[in-house]
C-alpha cells in the first residue's frame, strides 16, 4: 500500500470516528435520542466542535418532535395502558432536557429547555388509575390467575402514584386470594437411629420451600401451622420413604502373586547379584451401600385425587481398601505398597451413610417442585 492510500485511509478512519463521537451516525440512523447523548458528550470535551453542535441542534429537535409525536398518537390509542407509554415519552424529554442543561454551548440557543413535569405527573395519575380500575375487575372475576394480574396492577398503580388509594391493602388482598396454599406432610422416618438424620433432611427441604414461596405464589404450611391458623388447603404434598437399606456391607479379598526382575538380591566375590524377587498380595476391598426410595405426591385436598406422584431413588457407596502381603517388600509396585501399608478404616456411622444417600434424592425433589410448581 503507497504512503497516499494510506493517508486516504487514516483521513477516513478520523472523518468515520468524528462522525461516531458527534452522533452524526445516529442521527443518520433515526436514532435522536442517542445523538443527542453523544453529541453532548463530545460538546463536554471539546465545547467548540461544530460537527457536534450541528449535530445536536438537528437531533434534538428531532427528537422533541418524536416524542411529541407519540405522545399524540398514544393518547389517541385504544391500548388500555396508553398512559404508560405516554409516561415513557414524557420522561424521555424530561432526560433530553436534563442533558441539555449540561451542554453551556447549546444551552446560548435554548436557555431554558422545555420540561414536562406536571404533565408527566398527570399521566402517571392516569396511568394508575388505569391499573387500579382493571385490578378491581379482575378480582371479582374470583380465580387465581386473575387474582395474580391484579396483584401486578395493583403493585404497579402504587410504584405509579406512591399512596395512591388503597392500592396498599388491595396488593395484599390480591395476593391472598392468588396464592395456593400447600400442607407439606413431614418425611416419617420409624427406625429410632436415623431420627437425627432424617431431622436435617427435613429441615433442608423446608429451608428451599421458603425461598421457593418468597418468589412465588405459593405457600408452604407445615400440619401445626395449619391447624394452628384453622388453614383449609388447595394441596398436600407428601413425602415418604418407601424403603430405605442402610450399610449393606460387602467384603472382597484378591490375592495377586508378584514378582520383580533384575533385583539386586546380593553379591558374590565383589560383585553384585540380581535375580527375580516375589510376594503374594491380598487386597481386601470393603463397600458399605445405603439406598432408599422416596415417594413424592401431591394431592388435591378437596378430591383428593393425586395431582402428582414422583418415585425418587438415592445411593450411596462407601468404599475402603487395604492389604497385606507375604514374601519380599520390593517385588510389590507402588501402589500395592501404599495399600498393603494401610489398615481397615472406620465405616460411617449409619445416621453418616442415611444422610449421604437423601443428597441425591433431594436434588431430585428440590428440581421436581420447582418444575411443577412453576405452573401454578
Amino acid at each position: 500500500m503507497r504512503p497516499s492510500i494510506y493517508r486516504c485511509f487514516f483521513l477516513f478512519l478520523f472523518v468515520l470516528m468524528a462522525a461516531c463521537s458527534t452522533g452524526q451516525r445516529s442521527l443518520e440512523k433515526g436514532d435522536y435520542d442517542k445523538a443527542v447523548y453523544k453529541a453532548v458528550n463530545r460538546l463536554q470535551k471539546s465545547t467548540s466542535n461544530s460537527k457536534a453542535l450541528n449535530t445536536l441542534r438537528k437531533a434534538y429537535d428531532l427528537a422533541t418532535e418524536d416524542h411529541q409525536t407519540k405522545i399524540r398518537e398514544a393518547k389517541l390509542s385504544s391500548n388500555i395502558l396508553r398512559w404508560e407509554q405516554v409516561i415513557q415519552e414524557y420522561e424521555a424529554l424530561n432526560n433530553l432536557a436534563d442533558a441539555i442543561r449540561k451542554c453551556p454551548s447549546y444551552l446560548e440557543e435554548i436557555p431554558n429547555p422545555p420540561k414536562f413535569i406536571s404533565e408527566l405527573a398527570e399521566a402517571k395519575l392516569n396511568a394508575a388509575d388505569v391499573r387500579y380500575a382493571r385490578g378491581l375487575k379482575l378480582m371479582a372475576e374470583k380465580n387465581r390467575q386473575s387474582a395474580k394480574q391484579a396483584y401486578e396492577d395493583f403493585e404497579r398503580a402504587e410504584q405509579l402514584s406512591p399512596g395512591y388509594k388503597d392500592a396498599k391493602q388491595k396488593i395484599d388482598d390480591a395476593y391472598w386470594a392468588a396464592v395456593l396454599k400447600v400442607v407439606v406432610e413431614p418425611v416419617e422416618v420409624h427406625r429410632g437411629v436415623y431420627e437425627l438424620s432424617n431431622e436435617y433432611f427435613q429441615n433442608k427441604i423446608f429451608e428451599y420451600l421458603e425461598n421457593y414461596e418468597a418468589r412465588s405464589f405459593i405457600k408452604f404450611y407445615t400440619p401445626k401451622q395449619a391447624k394452628r391458623e384453622d388453614l383449609v388447603p388447595d394441596q398436600v404434598l407428601s413425602l415418604s420413604f418407601d424403603d430405605f437399606v442402610v450399610g449393606q456391607t460387602y467384603v472382597k479379598e484378591r490375592v495377586e502373586e508378584v514378582k520383580r526382575d533384575s533385583v539386586k538380591v546380593g553379591t558374590s566375590r565383589g560383585s553384585d547379584v540380581f535375580g527375580t524377587v516375589k510376594a503374594k498380595v491380598s487386597v481386601f476391598e470393603k463397600t458399605i451401600t445405603s439406598t432408599g426410595l422416596l415417594d413424592f405426591r401431591v394431592l388435591d385436598w378437596r378430591t383428593k385425587n393425586v395431582i402428582t406422584q414422583e418415585k425418587m431413588p438415592g445411593t450411596f457407596v462407601w468404599q475402603d481398601q487395604w492389604g497385606t502381603y507375604q514374601g519380599d517388600e520390593r517385588a510389590l509396585s507402588d501402589n500395592y505398597l501404599k495399600i498393603t501399608k494401610k489398615r481397615e478404616g472406620l465405616a460411617p456411622a449409619p445416621q453418616a451413610l442415611f444422610l449421604e444417600f437423601t443428597k441425591p434424592i433431594y436434588s431430585q425433589l428440590t428440581g421436581k417442585i420447582r418444575n411443577f410448581y412453576s405452573h401454578y
